[in-house]
């Protein structure tokens, strides 16, 4: 598709920021997963009512919950089978046995590589369960509907299995013995198969030792006391605890594992330490063991909770952290519950924690020094917590901080303070705040920051900025900018209230700016006397969902893309355009990539795109016969959901796009024929031109009718030339003679006769206009020359009576109703309640008693701002009051029939026939 397309040519920023490290960058890819997949929803989370004591008591229902995921996910698992299986089959290397009503394995071929047998009735594993299978790599044996017995040795017969799942199933009978002969092992899922501590006190896994990944979550363990063969586990490096039942882990219970590293441990929602625990006693569990990720989030740990933690494990190398729903923290509105000071995580002085996640909590103050001892941190992520105040000094020692993620909090103001101490901070995301004030220097000695985020907060103008590379400004209030001095390479401000286009002129000088993203803004107005400058370093702009065309359409900021010579992204869907101003894309020579998608573009001239564009979609346009001329340079080409004429003028374009080496984006049922309407929905590809052919004998022909067609209209043009410069005389002298000859009759009354023959409805600040313009030369009662007996407010309304009710007598006992719309009727409330009533009356009357005369000069724009207005012009027609003053009489004349004239409400039948296009059966 066309956005895959741009891709190729540009690589914006990650919208989370790009970490400096690698490290950073695996933890901000995990988060960012696991709120993917939901595990870390507000269901799981801390919710407001449920703060310190009620808050462990929901661990059924988390694991109700969790086991309904599970089940969901095998459902959608067996929705999807292998491409080129059928259930309960194999194609020699995956047998799919899902859900097979199976009471034992399957004869399977000895190449089979992956064996899925989860969802059957599978109740005993024994050494004869399975044949021998050496290429077997993964078995999937989870999910049984039925408890499950394993006896000793049950998966002898599959020496390679690699990847063994058991997970969610109800493990009855668990033999010691039962993963013996599983040498080259990699991982092992156990959870929720209600296991308890035994697996891990009795050696239930010695001699795994390919063994990397060991998943027993959700279970019923309550002690991690690890039996002496881990330490044999050379390659052991994962282990998932989560919701189980562990309220301890005691210096000693883990001693197996001392000297090895893992990389990740979780004791996530355990309860571990959440009740009574004596510390000293206790000691540190996690002596000589160095872990790489420690997640201990959700076990509703307070302040004392985490400094007696921290202090406990205290010289043990744990290089990241994380503390998620947690309830730390005062909230908004309670105050007997302490933040986070500086002796909470004094303990990790000698933990050398590189990464600290403290996110989805109730902090609502940084106190100064509160990370003091955490030299070596390099990202923070204290998002989603209440932070409503940042004390001075509060980040004083972290000298090695590159990342600061502080979004989804409740700061409103940033002072020149704030940041202190963070020399060497490279990101920070302050998105979904409530920002409003931001001090002058609160980034200035900021010498190494590289992103910024301000996305979706409140600010009004542009804070002022030091160099750097990347800033984010969507979703605030910005309704202009000032003149600050910018010095940035990626710059956001899409989402905002920017309607000046000097503001675009001004941000199109900043030095070094390569992506400017101003999408979703209002802009539209444009000052005579702006003066484009060259920028060399702009590659992509972004100005879709804006309002160009009415700058455009009224002759301003055509040079707004002067000067862009390295321009190669340019994107203006979404802006209503109707024409391309000539020569606007002369200067982009070097772009490559166009996006014109939802606009008004009835055609594109030859010349008008820049020969160097490479890309264009122009779909969902009004194209009605495109020049492909003006396509030979592409290579991609979205040109779908147009209104095509599918006439012979169109043939050049059909032979091209049946031929064309450029790619057609799209799919082809989407380029199809708007007229005529027997061809109406039928695509391109299925027209034939064989009958415009014939075209090609007629040539003589055509010489002959082009002479006598010259002639011929050569005289019509000057009838017409002498028409328009006299037509005024033309028709006094048409009336005359049609007094003479007919003499002056009175007008034919119908039967029922009405008590006006108009109502005329206008705005009483125009009264005077109306007067002279109209009324003297209608109205019976100003002369006797006139023949219509009209009705208007300032002579006819009762006065005293309600004015509602002077406006229904006035349109239900006239012919028709005469609007006259002008500004000053636009903004008479009680005028647009008269072309409220009058519509009414021709639901009513089924006849098209409304007549609508449009003054001045007012666009289609202004008259579409009223919904009553605008449906009424978009189906029927209104007229307009003649520019040249010897049009008067004319309008008047036929204002006069239309009034006179009964008209029923029936639509015209504007279909075009099509004779020499025939479609392909």
């Amino acid at each position: 598709m066309f956005s895959i397309s741009f891709a190729q040519f540009f690589l914006l920023p990650q919208e989370n920021g790009a970490s400096p490290d690698s490290h950073t960058e695996e933890v901000c890819r995990l988060l960012a997963l696991r709120r993917l997949l939901g595990v870390e929803s507000g269901l799981l989370g801390p919710l407001p009512q449920m703060r310190r004591t009620q808050r462990p008591s929901c661990v059924r229902m988390v694991r109700a919950l969790a086991s309904l995921l599970g089940l969901l996910l095998g459902v959608l698992l067996l929705a999807s089978p292998a491409p080129g299986i059928q259930p309960c089959s194999s194609n020699g290397q995956i047998a799919l046995f899902r859900l097979c009503n199976l009471t034992q394995a399957p004869q399977v071929p000895a190449t089979t590589k992956n064996l899925l047998l989860s969802f059957n009735y599978i109740g005993t594993v024994t050494r004869t369960s399975f044949p021998f299978l050496e290429q077997l790599r993964l078995l999937e044996l989870g999910a049984q509907w039925t408890p499950m017995t394993i006896g000793p040795e049950a998966f002898q017969n599959l020496p390679n299995l690699r990847i063994l799942d058991l997970g969610n199933s109800k493990i009855h009978v668990l033999h010691p013995d039962a993963f013996q002969g599983l040498p080259q092992l990699f991982e092992l899922r156990l959870f929720s198969c209600g296991l308890s501590e035994t697996v891990l006190r009795d050696g239930y896994f010695r001699n795994l030792s390919s063994l990397t990944h060991l998943d027993l979550s959700m279970n019923q363990i309550s002690s991690l006391s690890l039996h002496p063969s881990f330490q044999e586990l050379s390659s052991l490096k994962s282990m998932d605890f989560s919701l189980n039942r562990i309220l301890t882990v005691c210096e000693g219970e883990l001693s197996a594992l001392q000297g090895k590293t893992l990389s990740f441990l979780s004791l996530k929602l355990t309860y571990v330490f959440s009740r009574g625990v004596d510390w000293e006693r206790c000691g540190n569990p996690f002596r000589s063991l160095r872990l790489e990720t420690l997640d201990v989030s959700q076990n509703g740990w307070t302040v004392a909770i985490t400094g007696n933690f921290s202090h406990a494990i205290s010289g043990s190398e744990v290089s990241s952290l994380v503390l998620q729903y947690h309830i730390m923290g005062s909230g908004f509105g309670f105050q007997n519950i302490a933040d986070p000071d500086t002796s909470t995580f004094a303990g990790l002085a000698r933990s050398l924690v590189r990464s600290l996640d403290l996110s989805e909590g109730f902090i609502f103050s940084l106190k100064p020094r509160v990370f003091e001892t955490l030299e070596v941190l390099k990202a923070l992520n204290l998002a989603c917590n209440k932070i409503n105040k940042i004390s001075e000094g509060a980040f004083l020692g972290l000298h090695s901080l590159q990342v600061l993620n502080m979004s989804f909090n409740l700061l409103g103001e940033l002072y020149s303070f704030t940041f202190r101490g963070l020399p060497r901070v490279a990101y920070i995301d302050l998105q979904k705040n409530h920002l409003g004030i931001i001090a002058a220097q609160t980034f200035q000695l900021l010498g190494k920051l590289e992103t910024l985020d301000l996305r979706d907060n409140a600010l009004k103008t542009i804070p002022p900025i030091p160099s750097i590379p990347t800033v984010l400004l969507s979703g605030n209030k910005l309704v202009s900018l000032p003149d600050v001095r910018l010095s940035v390479h990626f710059l956001q401000l899409s989402e905002n209230r920017l309607e000046n286009l000097a503001d675009l002129y001004r941000l199109l000088q900043v030095p070094h700016i390569q992506t400017l993203i101003l999408n979703q803004n209002r802009l539209s107005s444009c000052q005579p006397g702006l003066r484009p400058s060259a920028n060399p370093s702009l590659k992509n702009l972004f100005l879709g969902e804006n309002m160009l065309q009415l700058a455009w359409e009224a002759g301003l900021c055509w040079d707004v893309f002067r000067g862009l010579f390295h321009l190669q992204v340019l994107f203006l869907n979404n802006n209503y355009l109707s024409f391309l101003p000539p020569g606007v894309f002369s200067d982009l020579t070097s772009l490559r990539g166009l996006s014109l998608t939802a606009n008004r573009l009835t055609t594109i001239s030859p010349g008008s795109l820049p020969a160097s564009l490479e890309v264009l979609d122009i779909s969902w346009n009004q194209l009605l016969s495109p020049d492909p001329s003006s396509f030979a340079t592409l290579r991609s080409l979205d040109i779908t959901h147009n209104k095509f004429i599918c006439e012979c003028e169109l043939t050049v374009f059909l032979r091209w796009l049946n031929h064309t080496n450029v790619t057609l984006e799209g799919a082809p049922e989407d380029m199809v024929c708007a007229y005529p309407a027997w061809l109406s929905d039928l695509s391109l590809f299925s027209l034939s031109t064989e009958g415009c052919d014939e075209e090609e004998t007629l040539k003589s022909l055509r010489f002959s009718l082009f002479v006598v067609s010259a002639v011929s209209v050569t005289v019509f043009l000057m009838t017409i030339l002498v028409v328009t410069k006299l037509r005024g005389l033309c028709f006094l002298c048409y009336k005359t003679a049609q007094s003479l000859v007919l003499g002056e009759r009175p007008p034919r009354r119908d039967p029922d006769t009405y008590k006006y023959d108009a109502y005329f409805c206008f705005s009483s600040k125009d009264f005077r206009w109306v007067q002279n313009a109209l009324l003297k030369h209608l109205d019976a009662q100003y002369s006797d020359r006139n023949r219509l007996s009209l009705c208007f407010q300032e002579r006819d309304f009762v006065p005293g009576e309600d004015h509602v009710a002077n406006l229904q007598a006035a349109i239900w006992s006239s012919r028709k109703v005469v609007c006259l719309l002008s500004r000053h009727f636009l903004s008479d409330g009680w005028c647009l309640e008269a072309f409220s009533y009058a519509q009414e009356r021709c639901v009513s009357d089924l006849q098209s008693v409304l007549i609508v005369v449009v003054l001045g000069s007012l666009s289609p724009y202004e008259l579409m701002r009223h919904p009553a207005i605008r449906g009424f012009v978009q189906k029927r027609q209104y007229l307009r009051w003649p520019e040249e003053h010897q049009d008067v009489g004319w309008f008047r004349s036929k204002l006069s029939q239309h009034i006179l004239k009964k008209v029923k409400g029936k639509r015209e039948d504007r279909n075009i026939q099509l004779q020499t296009v025939a479609s392909v059966s």
